[in-house]
Parts: structure tokens; C-alpha cells; sequence
């Protein structure tokens, strides 16, 4: 589980909410001191939410940016349909592209964490990158989740909507402490929990569906690269998703170098804040948009 550090917005921080032909969308966004550089979006990952970029939204304030997270549909604090089709990429990938309509500073480049990379490269592809100046998959890959994690995402999808999603967290908690998961306080405790339960289950089922079967999309998000659109791939060294191989193996695809956050693990933003942000500036910063 993403878990974030703590859960106190920093001061110049505050919550926002995105209008969308599907709803309302909630989110957080802090603004620099000074003239800003751009605009960076955080899509969060299958289980995460906004919170998961706590950390890094003053680092990257300090920098000059303005910084977005938002919970996407049907997760923790953005309602959604009792309805699995409502959850499709396409659908998702809209509600990304309607955000960034709504950011008033430009360039926006997006980062896509875990699942919300999938999302993320699906708004890309909709757009012919065209929406966004540039794209970076943070700790995900090139398609469905590998083998190893096959057998708890079935499980999952035939479990939802059925089965109470307090009954799921609870043993999702269980194994993950017995993986070695402590959580930092109790009030994030408590927020893991919460946030789990929050979500809608359809949409939850819809999630893990689309991470046991949606296809690998490398070579057409590499012709988006090829035609000059900037696609970065960033990952912890400790990473336990999709592979470093995968990772690396994108990046090569779409002409470029995967960058490495160290001492991370499958959430950089999380777990190593103040070296994502110093990737990301560093990336960010020298785009060509930029």
C-alpha cells in the first residue's frame, strides 16, 4: 500500500475540487511563492489517492511549481457510479484531460503513479499528447501487472462488489504486516483504513480488472515520443510491481534513460519525498516545454 509519511497539507497548500462532465473531482493544490515554472499532476495509483503526494508538494513548491493531486473517480473522496463501466481507462483517461483543462498555468506535465500511469498514458494517447507537455510513469509499466501479483488481483475482482471492503482491507492489512508494512503513526493507520473503505467498490473491481488485462502500449506511446512528445520513466530500485526490467525496457523504447529514485520503493513520493522532487524538478525543468 502507498502510505503516506503524514497527512498535514503544508501551509500554502489547499483543497480544490475539479468539475467534470462525471462529476465532481476533490483534490489538493499548492502554488510557489514566486512566478511559477508550470504546472505538475499527480494521477494517483489503484488503491492510493491524493494523499500519496502529501510529501512532495512543498519540495516542489519551493521549486517554483504548481502542484496537483486529485483522487480519481470513485476513489476515497471523488464519488462515482454503482456502476463497473463507469471505470473504463477511457473514462479515467477524461477525467485527467478535463483536470488539466481547468489548470490555469501552463505547461502541465503529468505524472502518473502506478495504475495512474495506465490512466495517464491512455490520456496521452487520447490526445496525441497534445493536452499535456510531457508524461512520466512513476513506478509503472508497460501493461497488465506481472504473474506475481495475478493470483490477489483475481481475487479481488471476484470478491467486488460482494464482499464488504472492510472485510478486504482487513486482510489485505494482515498480510501486508506480515510483509514487514508498519505504518508511521496512528493517524495515518487509521487514514489507511478509512481511505480503503471509502472507495467505490465498482470501482475498485473495475481497477483490478483493467491491471490483470489491459494490453501493452509501449510502441504507440513510443511513436507520441518519437514525434517529440517527452515521456520519462521513473522508478525506486526497490520497486516491487512491475519490474526494473519493464521499466528500463520502456524507456529505452521511447528513446530515453529511466531515472532512478534512491532508496525507494513501489511510491517514491512516499517514501524518498525530497529525492522525487529533485528527480522530478531536474526532469521537469529541462523539458523542452519547459
Amino acid at each position: 500500500m502507498s502510505t503516506p509519511p503524514y497527512l498535514n497539507l503544508p501551509r500554502r497548500a489547499r483543497r480544490v475540487t475539479f468539475a467534470t462532465v462525471q462529476g465532481p473531482l476533490t483534490g489538493v493544490r499548492i502554488d510557489p511563492e514566486g512566478q511559477p515554472r508550470g504546472t505538475i499532476v499527480f494521477v494517483p495509483g489503484f488503491t492510493g489517492s491524493k494523499e500519496d503526494f502529501v510529501a512532495v508538494l512543498e519540495p516542489l513548491a519551493s521549486r517554483g511549481w504548481v502542484v496537483v493531486a486529485y483522487d480519481q473517480r470513485g476513489q476515497f473522496e471523488s464519488v462515482g457510479p454503482e456502476e463497473e463501466t463507469a471505470y473504463s481507462l477511457k473514462a479515467l483517461a477524461r477525467d485527467l484531460l478535463e483536470v488539466v483543462a481547468h489548470l490555469d498555468v501552463a505547461p502541465v506535465h503529468v505524472v502518473g503513479h502506478s495504475f495512474g500511469g495506465l490512466v495517464a498514458r491512455e490520456a496521452a494517447l487520447a490526445c496525441d499528447g497534445k493536452a499535456m507537455a510531457s508524461l512520466t510513469l512513476l513506478c509503472s509499466g508497460p501493461g497488465a501487472m506481472p504473474s506475481s501479483h495475478r493470483d490477489g488481483l483475481g481475487a479481488l475482482h471476484a470478491a467486488l462488489p460482494h464482499v464488504p471492503l472492510s472485510t478486504v482491507y482487513d486482510v489485505k492489512e494482515a498480510a501486508d504486516r506480515e510483509g514487514g508494512w508498519e505504518p508511521p503513526s496512528a493517524a495515518v493507520e487509521r487514514f489507511m483504513r478509512h481511505r480503503f473503505i471509502s472507495n467505490n467498490p465498482w470501482a475498485m473491481r473495475a481497477k483490478a480488472g483493467i491491471l490483470l488485462e489491459t494490453p501493452d502500449r509501449t510502441q504507440e506511446l513510443a511513436h507520441l515520443a518519437l514525434n517529440g512528445f517527452p515521456i520519462a520513466v521513473v522508478y525506486g530500485p526497490d520497486d516491487d510491481a512491475w519490474t526494473s526490467d519493464d521499466q528500463i525496457a520502456m524507456a529505452t523504447a521511447f528513446g530515453t534513460r529511466a531515472l532512478i529514485v534512491p532508496s525507494a520503493g513501489h511510491s517514491p513520493a512516499a517514501d524518498q519525498p525530497e529525492a522525487t522532487a529533485e528527480v522530478l524538478d531536474s526532469l521537469l525543468g529541462n523539458s523542452p516545454t519547459a
